[in-house]
C-alpha cells in the first residue's frame, strides 16, 4: 500500500534541482503545520482526497497525490513534444507532490456512515494553508508561484500551474468516475434490501477492504449485479 514514504521516494527520484528537492523533501518528511497553533485528526496515509468527491476512502489523498504526479510528469512530456515548450519540471513534479499536502488537517472519522467528514473546528482550506506554509518554510518563490496555481482557483499565469492544474482535474474526474460505479451498487444493494443494508455503510465499509479499481474491475467483466452479489457476500460474511 503506498503511504508517505511513497512521495518521497518519488520526490528523490524525479525531482533534479537541489533547491527544489529540499523543499519538497522537508515537508514530505514533516507535514506538518507549523505557520498555526492547529493539530490534525488523522494521519496523511489513511486520509482520503475527499469525503465524498474522489478517493474517498482511506489512502485516497496518497493515491491521488501519486496520480496526479505521474499524470503531470507525462503532460509535461507530451507537451513538450507537441508544441517544443520546454517547462519547468521540477516545479511540476514539487508542486504536483505537494498540492493536497496538508487536506488531512481538514477531514476527521464520521463515526456515523464509516467514513470521514470534514471538520467543524479548522478554518484554513489546505490550499492556503500550502501557500502560507511554503512561505513559513522559505520556499522558491516560483514553487509558491505553480502551487498556488495548481487548483485552478487563481488566474493560470504559469504553465507549470496548468499542466499541474490539469493532472489534478484529471485523475479526479477519472476516480470520481470509478468511484461512481461502486457506490451506485451500494446504493441499489440498499434497495434490493429495503434498506437493511445502507448504501454510505456499505460503500466505506467494502473500499477499506478492496481497492475502489479492484472493485470496478467486477463491475467491467462481470457486471453491476456481480458487483451487488460481491458487497452482498462480503458484508454479511458469505450469506
Amino acid at each position: 500500500m503506498a503511504n508517505m514514504e511513497t512521495l518521497i521516494e518519488m520526490a528523490k527520484r524525479e525531482i533534479r534541482d537541489e533547491t527544489v528537492k529540499s523543499t519538497v523533501l522537508d515537508i514530505l518528511r514533516n507535514p506538518r503545520i507549523t505557520f498555526a497553533d492547529v493539530e490534525p485528526k488523522i494521519s496523511p496515509d489513511e486520509a482520503p482526497a475527499a469525503p465524498k468527491a474522489h478517493h474517498s476512502y482511506p489512502g485516497g489523498l496518497i493515491d491521488h497525490t501519486i496520480g496526479v504526479t505521474i499524470l503531470a510528469k507525462h503532460f509535461s512530456n507530451a507537451f513538450s513534444e507537441l508544441y517544443g515548450y520546454q517547462v519547468r519540471r521540477d516545479y511540476i513534479i514539487g508542486a504536483a507532490l505537494l498540492h493536497d499536502i496538508f487536506k488531512y488537517y481538514q477531514y476527521e472519522y464520521d463515526e456515523v456512515t464509516g467514513g470521514f467528514r470534514q471538520r467543524e473546528d479548522w478554518y484554513l482550506q489546505h490550499d492556503f494553508a500550502l501557500i502560507a506554509e511554503l512561505s513559513h518554510r522559505h520556499a522558491p518563490e516560483y514553487l509558491i508561484r505553480v502551487c498556488a496555481e495548481a487548483h485552478g482557483f487563481n488566474v493560470l499565469a504559469t504553465p507549470e500551474g496548468q499542466i499541474v492544474h490539469l493532472a489534478d482535474s484529471t485523475d479526479a474526474r477519472f476516480a470520481a468516475k470509478i468511484q461512481d460505479i461502486v457506490y451506485r451498487a451500494c446504493v441499489d444493494l440498499e434497495r434490493e434490501t429495503d434498506g437493511d443494508i445502507l448504501a454510505v455503510k456499505a460503500y466505506y465499509a467494502i473500499v477499506r477492504r478492496h481497492s475502489l479499481y479492484e472493485l470496478a474491475r467486477i463491475a467491467q467483466e462481470k457486471g453491476t449485479k456481480e458487483l451487488r452479489a460481491f458487497i452482498k457476500r462480503e458484508l454479511l460474511g458469505g450469506q
